[in-house]
C-alpha cells in the first residue's frame, strides 16, 4: 500500500522551526543560491518544465503565472509577489503545517519567485487566527534579513527584496486572489471584476504574482534538484507530491504528503482506515467548494487531470470522509450555510442565491413533497449563480450540489 513520500514536509519534526541555522543545515536556501546564479528567465523556464500546478485549489501552472507577471508592463516601477496564506477552506490545514513547522521553506520559495519576476517587494497575507504561523513567519523573516537572505543585494547578487506579513481578518472570501489584494491594500475584502488579472494589475495597480504557500514550498526543490527530479513523482499531467488533509470518519485524521495519482482508497488506508469499522459512503473532495463522490471513485487517481475528467475536483487537497449512516443532505446543508454566512453581499446573485439555497436545503431535509423537483431547481439556481456572480464564492455552490445530486440522487429525493 501507499506510504508517505515527504518532499515539502521532509523537515517536519526534524528541525526547530524557529532556528534558521537548523533550516540551513537541512538544505534551506540552497535553491535560492542556485537561482541567483542564473537569469530570472531561466528560473521561470525550469518551473515551466517541471509543470508545477498551483496547490491552492485552481491548479494553474505556476511557471506560466510567473511568465505572465514577468512580461507584464516591462517598464513598471514595481512588481509584487503576494503569498496567499489565508487558508480558509473547510477541511484544509496544509499551509498551516508548513508555516508552523518549516517557515523558511516557503519563505525561500517566495524569494525565488520574487527574483523570477523581478519583484523587489513581497507580502505574506496570513489569516489572523493563525497565531503560531504569524509569529514563526515573522521570526523567519527577521532571521533571513540577518543572514543577508532578504533586503539589499541578497547574497551579493545585486537583487533586492523586502518581505512583510499582512494579516487577514477571518474572511473566507479573502482566499480569492483579487479579494485578498483588496484587503491587502487596506480596503474591505470585496471581489474585483476580472479582467484585469493580478499579473497585469494586482496590488496597488501593479503587476503581482500571487501564489499559495504549498506552491511556493515546492519551488526550492525544483530549483535545487531540477525539473526532471521533480517529475519523477506524480503523474504525467500532475507531477510532484501533494499534501492531503484528511478528516471525518477515519482513524488518523491529519496531513499526508504523497505522490500525485494516489487513489482515494489509498488515502483512507494511510489515514488508518474507516473509524469504528464502518463502510465508506462518501467523500467531499476540496472542502465546501468541492465535490461529493461515492464508492465508485475509490480507485480513481487523485490528480488534477483525472478528477477533472471525472467531473470532480482536487481543490486544496481537503478530503472529508463519510461513513454509511451519515446523511449527505446534512453535509450539503452545512456547505450551503457556510456559503451564505461568508457571502460579502456585493453582488445580487450570490447575496440572494446563497440565502435561497439554504432555505431550499432546509426543505430538502424536512420533507418537501417533491424533493426531486426541488433539487433540480436548486441546481438550476446554483448554475445561474455560477454564471453571474463576481467571484468564486458565488460560483461554488453548484459544485457540491451537482455532485451530490449525481452520486446520491436517490437518497436526497426519497420521501421519508
Amino acid at each position: 500500500m501507499i506510504q508517505e513520500t515527504r518532499r515539502v514536509l521532509k523537515n517536519i519534526g526534524k528541525i526547530n522551526p524557529e532556528s534558521i541555522d537548523d533550516a540551513i543545515r537541512a538544505g534551506a536556501y540552497d535553491g535560492l543560491k542556485k537561482a541567483l546564479l542564473v537569469q530570472p528567465a531561466d528560473v521561470i523556464n525550469e518551473l515551466m518544465g517541471a509543470d508545477l500546478h498551483g496547490r491552492g485549489g485552481a491548479g494553474f501552472p505556476a511557471g506560466m503565472k510567473q511568465k505572465f507577471v514577468s512580461e507584464s508592463c516591462m517598464h513598471c516601477p514595481q512588481r509584487y509577489v503576494v503569498v496567499n496564506a489565508d487558508e480558509g477552506e473547510p477541511g484544509t490545514f496544509k499551509d498551516r503545517i508548513i508555516m508552523e513547522q518549516d517557515p523558511h521553506l516557503y519563505l525561500e520559495g517566495t524569494i525565488i519567485a520574487a527574483y523570477a519576476v523581478q519583484a523587489s517587494k513581497g507580502f505574506i497575507y496570513i489569516r489572523g487566527e493563525y497565531h503560531d504561523s504569524i509569529r514563526k513567519t515573522r521570526v523567519a523573516i527577521k532571521d533571513a534579513y540577518k543572514k543577508g537572505l532578504l533586503g539589499k543585494n541578497i547574497l551579493g547578487s545585486g537583487f533586492d527584496c523586502d518581505i512583510e506579513v499582512k494579516l487577514g481578518a477571518g474572511s473566507y472570501l479573502c482566499g480569492e486572489e483579487l479579494t485578498m489584494l483588496e484587503s491587502l491594500e487596506g480596503k474591505r475584502g470585496n471581489p474585483r471584476i476580472k479582467p484585469p488579472f493580478p499579473a497585469e494589475k494586482g496590488a496597488f495597480g501593479l503587476p503581482t504574482l500571487v501564489n499559495n504557500v504549498e506552491t511556493l514550498a515546492n519551488i526550492p526543490f525544483i530549483i535545487a534538484h531540477g525539473k526532471a527530479e521533480f517529475r519523477k513523482l506524480g503523474t504525467e499531467g500532475s507531477p510532484g507530491t501533494k499534501i492531503f488533509t484528511i478528516s471525518g470518519r477515519v482513524n488518523r485524521a491529519g496531513h499526508y504528503e504523497v505522490p500525485m495519482g494516489v487513489t482515494l482508497q489509498e488515502l483512507i488506508h494511510l489515514a488508518g482506515g474507516m473509524s469504528e469499522g464502518k463502510p465508506f459512503k462518501a467523500a467531499l473532495l476540496g472542502g465546501a467548494a468541492g465535490t461529493f463522490v461515492d464508492a465508485s471513485m475509490l480507485e480513481e487517481q487523485m490528480s488534477y487531470d483525472n478528477l477533472k475528467k471525472k467531473g470532480a475536483t482536487l481543490g486544496s487537497g481537503a478530503v472529508i470522509i463519510f461513513a454509511e449512516g451519515d446523511p449527505v443532505v446534512e453535509a450539503l446543508h452545512n456547505c450551503l450555510r457556510f456559503f451564505r454566512h461568508e457571502s460579502c453581499g456585493k453582488c445580487v446573485p450570490c447575496r440572494t442565491g446563497t440565502a435561497q439555497l439554504v432555505k431550499s436545503a432546509e426543505q430538502l431535509r424536512n420533507g418537501h413533497p417533491d424533493k426531486k423537483a426541488l433539487l433540480e431547481q436548486m441546481i438550476r439556481e446554483s448554475t445561474i449563480m455560477a454564471a453571474t456572480s463576481l467571484c468564486p464564492l458565488g460560483q461554488s455552490p453548484v459544485l457540491p450540489l451537482k455532485s451530490a445530486a449525481s452520486y446520491f440522487s436517490r437518497e436526497l429525493t426519497e420521501i421519508k
